[in-house]
């Protein structure tokens, strides 16, 4: 076996058991096909539609049907594991979520999802706060653009980003 499909076969493994302690951790019953679901997603790394997500995971389970995966979806955002985002055109699209509140750097050019941590975010909150005399309860933040390996790819052939005028 070689270095790089043995190092694939681990990392899938490990994203099995994250996927299954994460659903474990919510009281969701355990099924074979949430399981699956869940791993691929957790695996993906990149945000991802419910279709490609089903098509990814009937490539090693072919007995999973859409509906399942569409309602596993569900049932992975209302638990927290997963979230929803907008592509354009108004497609969902998926992420796996580890635990914890944070944010979400999207890159439109090769669709990887960073984390961006509760931190990075809170002088927003405070300012507006400050400023606007309104108590933050809940913010869920999604950032789009290009990530650094995009950019720097793209550096000279996309115009500067312009800043919104009052």
């Amino acid at each position: 076996m070689s270095k790089s499909v043995l190092f694939e076969y681990q990392y899938h493994l490990a994203m099995v058991e994250t996927a299954q302690a994460a659903l474990q951790q919510t009281g969701i019953r355990l099924t074979p096909q949430r399981l699956a679901i869940a791993s691929v997603l957790a695996q993906t790394g990149k945000e991802t539609s419910a279709l490609e997500l089903y098509e990814r995971v009937r490539k090693r389970h072919a007995y999973i049907g859409r509906a399942t995966v569409f309602r596993s979806l569900d049932m992975l955002v209302s638990a927290g594991l997963a979230q929803r985002l907008e592509r354009p055109g108004h497609v969902s699209a998926y992420i796996w979520c580890e635990a914890g509140h944070h944010h979400h750097l999207i890159c439109t050019t090769c669709r990887t999802v960073e984390d961006l941590d509760e931190d990075a975010v809170a002088p927003l909150a405070e300012a507006i706060a400050r400023e606007h005399g309104f108590r933050v309860d809940h913010a869920t933040l999604d950032f789009y653009g290009e990530c650094r390996t995009c950019a720097s790819r793209n550096a000279g052939t996309r115009p500067a980003v312009r800043r919104a005028t009052k």
